[in-house]
């Protein structure tokens, strides 16, 4: 898809500011030391233990999510010597606000492979120039080092983690929902795009972007054997969840507009979701990505 789609994670990592019309996005560290946010989160999670939601929503707004099984680290910069490369030790580069990192972000977290496979963040308003040079030359997030070599694409990646290690599979054995899987990750590009080009627009939600979303509710009733688009949880809501997680916050402040209403598949769809802790773990707080969504659009 467009890489201006989501600029806050571009597809090559350029600099933001090479979009045209559109602000670079700022380090989640947002004027603070990253390492100051980092401690006044595990500080907040000390000091209200008996209210941990609301001290992840705390935690979270200062652009590190924040997981109780691990602590998450803070992101490499410029200044930033590299880990040990190619050293056996299996790494996945992400950022935290971009989607398409969340992606293989969630698939490692779902398998359970949080021992296994080390998170590696990157500052993409200050990324190092080691990456594109010793890591991956293609220069985007996500990327995994594994057995000595680097693969990116993010749903690649999730497909090749799903294959590649132990863990709850993320493709059922059904040939039915194998194909629909496939017909569904073809898709996601377009939906994607459909969705974004209504927030750019000073117009209405146009009607491409009714058509889509109206697809995405169709398609996740065609299994009645649970609330995700293949019945069960699979490497398809991963694909998706990313951006309609965004994409609910932004319509609804920025268009005024509920993209659930009306379809209840897809409302069931985000309540069930966000009680899968492989998910949640990678949110972010909504009012940081509104915000930083709101300067890139000069809204």
């Amino acid at each position: 898809m467009n890489s201006l789609a989501f600029p806050g994670c571009p597809s090559p990592l350029t600099p933001a500011s090479t979009a045209p019309g559109l602000h670079p996005i700022p380090s989640p560290r947002i004027k603070i030391r990253f390492q100051r946010l980092e401690d006044a989160a595990h500080h907040h999670l000390r000091a209200r233990s008996s209210a941990s939601s609301r001290t992840r929503t705390v935690a979270m707004a200062s652009g590190l999510p924040v997981s109780s099984k691990e602590v998450l680290p803070s992101p490499l910069t410029s200044a930033s010597e590299p880990p040990p490369l190619f050293d056996g030790t299996t790494k996945l580069y992400v950022a935290y606000y971009c989607p398409f990192a969340q992606r293989a972000w969630i698939a490692r977290n779902y398998k359970g492979l949080q021992d296994k496979i080390k998170i590696v963040a990157i500052d993409l308003a200050d990324r190092p120039a080691w990456y594109k040079e010793k890591v991956y030359p293609e220069n985007k997030v996500p990327s995994l080092e594994h057995n000595n070599q680097v693969k990116g694409e993010s749903l690649d990646l999730v497909k090749y983690i799903d294959s590649n290690f132990e863990g709850p599979s993320l493709l059922p054995e059904d040939p039915a929902k194998k194909q629909f899987a496939e017909e569904l990750l073809a898709y996601t590009d377009a939906f994607n795009k459909a969705l974004y080009s209504s927030l750019l627009s000073k117009e209405d939600v146009s009607e491409e972007t009714v058509a889509a979303l109206d697809k995405i509710e169709d398609a996740l009733g065609k299994f009645n054997d649970g609330p995700f688009f293949l019945g069960q949880f699979s490497l398809v809501d991963i694909a998706y969840v990313p951006f309609i997680e965004r994409f609910q916050i932004f319509y609804s402040n920025i268009k005024n507009y509920d993209i659930t209403k009306g379809r209840p598949n897809l409302q069931k769809f985000i309540e069930e979701v966000n009680k899968i802790d492989a998910y949640t773990q990678t949110k972010l707080d909504p009012d940081f990505l509104l915000e930083q969504t709101k300067k890139r659009l000069g809204v």
